[in-house]
């Protein structure tokens, strides 16, 4: 215990005299695995993965409000899907990674909004949402398309592709 303690310690001071960058990928052979020759050396010749943050991230946001959703989904000049949603769903939680990990391979030519119905019954009731999950396409601030309940991963890719064409 005292050990964790000391580590957390001695990590925060360094964070906080060096604040974190934002995460770069490794140049490409950076890392390299040490493999044994038959004479006993070690040669390097494999190389590992680069590291990059997930791309989740940069084409997932929540809704916090009325006009974040204004500003981030109505106003948006790219397409955006809209994912309705509730804690307490169970086909939400099948259908929401699925849907975002379809949206990263769009590599930014769509993003995802996830609206939980709970917290923005006002939205839910404006989009006519009566049953989760929801999701709409959203391209220049009108719906164009909309589906209610689980998809597969090849009716999601015809979803985006409609909404992205």
């Amino acid at each position: 215990m005292a050990q964790r303690l000391l580590l957390r310690r001695c990590l925060a001071s360094i964070i906080s005299r060096n604040p974190p960058q934002r995460w770069a990928p490794l140049p490409t052979g950076a890392l390299q695995t040490p493999q044994l020759s038959p004479g006993g050396l070690a040669v390097r010749s494999r190389q590992a993965r680069s590291l990059y943050t997930s791309r989740v991230c940069a084409t997932t946001f929540n809704i916090q409000d009325g006009p974040d959703f204004q500003d981030r989904v109505v106003n948006s000049e790219t397409p955006v899907v809209v994912d309705f949603h509730a804690q307490w769903c169970g086909p939400c939680k099948i259908l929401g990674p699925r849907l975002e990990k379809m949206v990263a391979k769009q590599q930014g030519k769509v993003v995802m909004a996830k609206v939980d119905i709970d917290d923005h019954t006002d939205l839910a009731i404006e989009y006519e949402v009566s049953a989760v999950p929801t999701v709409l396409a959203i391209k220049n601030g009108d719906v164009v398309d909309k589906f209610v309940g689980i998809k597969d991963e090849d009716q999601l890719e015809a979803f985006l592709k409609k909404l992205i064409d």
